[in-house]
């Protein structure tokens, strides 16, 4: 009760604390962008086998042991080189990796410097949304959306993957925690309970009928389910009022960023660039200064028209 008083009475304190909340939850962060695409590659060989064989398994097999369990809690962390198990003074975030020098304490093998670059970033932004929100359940609400979409950002840029499970409930949570709009009001989290609906139905339809436009004209794939899936999730949390903003500065990064690839390393344009990281960057602008944004812009035309 102390601690939540303080919390709520210095900014300072509540900013410094969702930093802190930042970076222990970007160590955890690393983990399941690592595991989880390793986990549904071995849940989808699993059902291709089952589908070869025709015949159903319920749950491990008999040559299953503990130590071919993996999931976001088994095995232990260990180094790739080496497989020593990292210890918990070894995997404090960043401040280990200075420690160590960037190397395993066994092996000294390097230790990928992204580790310690995505604790900071989500340290940052966490900080960032506790500023802008301040303290309350909608400042909570903001972290959950800003640390669903970190872990989706890397696991796209790695796999080209947005994974249905974490897309789905992220989807739910926001038409859930719509429920709770008129007491929880502060900020632009969360939306009323309309306008989080439509937002997700507009999301997921408006991907989904420029995917099939560009298929049928084509005859190519533009994207793949997980951005609708991931564009209705963003109009369940933001509203069906951030859709058109949202996809129109993913868009516009998406181009820059993907001109800029071909035209340095010198590709075709048909290369591939995964179009999540720019969806969840721009639904993250959109959640810390949308409002702002769309004001201003609507400002500046109707000084325009005058």
């Amino acid at each position: 009760m102390i601690l939540i008083e303080a919390l709520a009475a210095s900014p300072a304190f509540f900013i410094a604390s969702c930093a802190l909340l930042g970076l222990i939850l970007g160590s955890f962060l690393n983990v399941v962008i690592y595991r989880l695409p390793i986990m549904l590659e071995r849940e989808w060989r699993e059902q291709c086998a089952e589908l070869a064989s025709g015949v159903p398994t319920a749950g491990p097999t008999a040559s299953s042991s503990a130590a071919e369990r993996f999931n976001l809690i088994v095995p232990r962390s260990a180094c790739p080189a080496c497989k020593a198990p990292i210890t918990a003074l070894q995997n404090i975030p960043i401040v280990s990796y200075v420690l160590l020098g960037g190397r395993c304490a066994a092996c000294r093998a390097a230790i990928s410097v992204r580790y310690p670059l995505l604790e900071a970033l989500t340290g940052l932004l966490s900080a960032l949304v506790g500023w802008r929100m301040g303290f309350g359940w909608p400042a909570l609400s903001a972290l959950v959306f800003t640390w669903i979409l970190i872990a989706l950002t890397f696991i796209d840029l790695d796999h080209q993957l947005l994974p249905d499970k974490i897309t789905v409930p992220l989807l739910w949570l926001g038409i859930l925690l719509s429920l709770w709009h008129e007491r929880w009001l502060g900020g632009s989290m969360p939306v009323d309970v309309r306008s989080s609906i439509i937002g997700a139905a507009a999301g997921y339809l408006s991907l989904w009928s420029v995917y099939h436009l560009f298929r049928l004209l084509t005859g190519k794939e533009g994207m793949g389910y997980g951005d609708f899936k991931l564009f209705a999730a963003i109009g369940a949390w933001l509203g069906w009022q951030m859709l058109l903003p949202t996809i129109l500065v993913a868009a516009a990064s998406g181009a820059i960023v993907g001109i800029t690839v071909i035209v340095a390393k010198r590709q075709g344009r048909e290369t591939p660039i995964p179009f999540g990281p720019f969806l969840a960057g721009a639904a993250w602008l959109m959640l810390m200064f949308g409002h702002e944004l769309v004001a201003g812009y609507l400002g500046l035309f109707a000084a325009g028209a005058r």
